[in-house]
Parts: C-alpha cells; structure tokens; sequence
C-alpha cells in the first residue's frame, strides 16, 4: 500500500510548493530532481530525496510533476522506463506545470488504462505566492479525481478551481498566462511613455493602480519588477513565458482565432531571448520596448 505523496521537479515553483505539502499535509513527501540541492534544502522539512522517478513511485499513491514544460512531462511519464511503466491501479499523476492540453488529454487516456487517475492542475500567480501557499491552481480532472486531489492542492494553494474535464486545467493557464504577457507589455509601452514625457514612473503606475487600468501584472510585475529594472534568474523566464505563448498560438491555430496580439507578446519575447535576455524574469520585455 502507497502511503507517501510524491514530488518530481523541485525548481523555481516545485520546491516551494513540495515544501509547504510537507509542512501541510498529511503525508510523508518523497521527491525527486536532477538538481542535489533543493532536495537537501527541502530535507529539513522531512521531504526525502529518491534516486529516480521508478523509486518514488513505487511508494506514492499520488505525484505531482512541477517540470518546464510538456517535453519533459512526457519523457517522465511515457517513455521508457518512465512513471507509465511502474504505476498500478489506483494511484494517481497530477501535473502541476503548464504543458499543451492535447498531451494532458493523453495522460489521462493512457495512465487510465491501468486504472491509474490523471489530473492537469497547472499552477498560477508568483514564486511569492508559491512559497506562501497562496497559489492559484485550474485543474482539468473527473469529477470524482478532482474531489480526491483537493486536500493535496489545498496545501500549497488559496484557490483551487475544477475548470472542466482532462485538458480544462491547461487551456485555462494557457490563455491566464497569454493574457499576462500581454498586459505587461502594454504596461511596459505606457511606462516608456511616461517616462519620456517626465512623468514620475512610481506615482504613474499607483494612479493608475486606483483606476481602470489597475491589474495583477501592475501591481506585481510592473511595480516590483519593470519599476526596479529587475529581472533576476530563477524566476519565470522570458524563455519560459515564450514556451507558454507558443502553446495558445497552437490552441489558436486549431481553433481558427487569429491571434495578433499574442504574436507580437512572442516576438517580444524572441527579441529578449536573442539579447541575450532569455534565462531573465519575464518582465524585462520592458527593456525591448523602452531601448
């Protein structure tokens, strides 16, 4: 009988979050990571670090993916020698990164032939957010998967919302994070405006903070992030950003939506990985705009 929860991909959100399942939950976390030192970090608060994914799911009635993107979360679970190959009837594989709904929708067929359940649950809001919990999570799962994981990703989030059946959960991050990029570029265009007319930047994005154009990306990106000019590594990447924007132009494109103001986000996004930009917190698309 599986008595632990299971964590494969301790990184820039996965380590926080392992580590407040652990101090939350009920269940003993074994987790695993190619990168030693999150995992010894995370050993403090009673996480065990295992040699391969096999190991750990072995004993994990329920693991999580928080891995880069789908590339990864199909090498971990469908290729040789991955999770597909030592899950029985019963457990259960939740997905917390954002991959393309159509692998999600693949997951789900093939773990569920040998009775093993599937959820995509991708994760929303900041690293902040992740290391206080406070996440938002749009998880695409049955009705009945769904009810089963919610003590699981209560633990690491405020809001958890069933969007719909296998694949709901990625669509939904998809367009959330489409949307981001997009409005931080258009907050960092009105940032270089002001800037040039002599307004002062700090008393700009507060006034508009108690207007209309007040958003989530103003008052976390703009006013912590572009304001500063700071774009450390080991947040959400202008990289990472990009790998996201490529998948809802896929969900556009076999949708039929014509999608111009995603595409300009992405060539963006492109100029910043060509400066050299790429491994630095998304927000510096302001620094394309206002050269």
């Amino acid at each position: 009988m599986q008595e632990f929860i299971g964590f494969i991909g301790t990184g820039v959100m996965g380590e926080a979050m392992c580590r407040n399942l652990a101090m939350k939950g009920s269940d003993k976390v074994l987790a695993y990571d190619l990168n030693s030192v999150p995992l010894e970090r995370l050993a403090s608060h009673g996480v065990t670090a295992m040699d391969s994914p096999a190991s750990l799911a072995i004993d994990a009635h329920t693991i999580l993916l928080s891995l880069p993107a789908g590339q990864q979360v199909r090498e971990i679970c469908l290729e040789e020698g991955g999770l597909i190959a030592h899950l029985k009837e019963g457990q259960c594989v939740i997905d917390t990164g954002t991959s393309p709904p159509a692998l999600a929708r693949e997951l789900y067929a093939t773990f569920g032939t040998n009775g093993v359940a599937f959820a995509d649950a991708p994760v929303a809001r900041t690293r902040q957010a992740a290391m206080d919990g406070t996440l938002s999570i749009m998880v695409g799962a049955e009705d009945e998967v769904f009810t089963r994981i919610c003590p699981i990703l209560d633990c690491m989030a405020t809001d958890v919302t069933h969007c719909g059946g296998p694949g709901a959960g990625q669509i939904v991050k998809i367009l959330n994070n489409m949307m981001l990029f997009q409005n931080c570029a258009a907050i960092a265009e009105a940032l270089a405006i002001a800037s040039r007319t002599g307004l002062d930047e700090t008393l700009f994005l507060e006034t508009v903070a108690k207007s209309s154009g007040d958003s989530f990306a103003l008052r976390n990106h703009a006013m912590k992030a572009m304001l500063t000019r700071n774009y450390p590594e080991g947040a959400f990447s202008a990289r990472y950003a990009l790998k996201d924007l490529a998948y809802a132009i896929d969900l556009a494109m076999a949708e039929n939506v014509e999608l111009k103001g995603g595409q300009l986000a992405r060539e963006r996004l492109e100029q910043a990985v060509a400066d050299g930009l790429g491994e630095r917190y998304h927000p510096v698309v302001r620094e394309i705009i206002d050269s």
